[in-house]
């Protein structure tokens, strides 16, 4: 699928712009990206000790495949459930924030190795798989 270096993702971007809204306008946005979401509110908010071996975070999370598509998800979600007045920031955080984050800064997530002292670290190899017989997902 990605063909990224051993160390660093390799800067693929999306192809297209936003999806469209149910009005067929573009949604608002109130970040415009995923870095600005984790720059200007999710790292100020999230708020954790990173002292020890308990809790992981890469300064260069964005060379983390995985973190890129985490936080990503986490920034559409909050997009999305901001608009809800009532629970949408309650929902957020119990559904998508607090497990997004305990993956992403698990001790065996994709920031091993990582730290703030160390900075980024090589990323640990791929999953190891085998193509399914032919004419089985068809």
């Amino acid at each position: 699928m990605f063909d990224l270096p051993p160390d660093e993702w390799d800067d693929v971007t999306p192809e297209g712009g936003e999806p469209a809204g149910l009005d067929g306008e573009a949604p608002q946005l109130y970040f415009p990206n995923v870095e600005v979401f984790v720059l200007e509110y999710l790292a100020p908010t999230y708020c954790r000790s990173l002292e020890g071996t308990q809790r992981v975070w890469c300064p260069q999370w964005w060379r983390h495949a995985e973190a890129i598509n985490r936080l990503e998800a986490l920034w559409r979600a909050w997009e999305h459930l901001r608009l809800d007045p009532a629970t949408g920031m309650s929902v957020w955080w119990r559904d998508h924030a607090d497990p997004h984050m305990a993956a992403l800064l698990a001790p065996d997530g994709p920031f091993k190795g990582c730290g703030t002292e160390r900075g980024h670290q090589p990323r640990s190899a791929p999953l190891p798989v085998s193509a399914a017989p032919v004419g089985l997902f068809a």
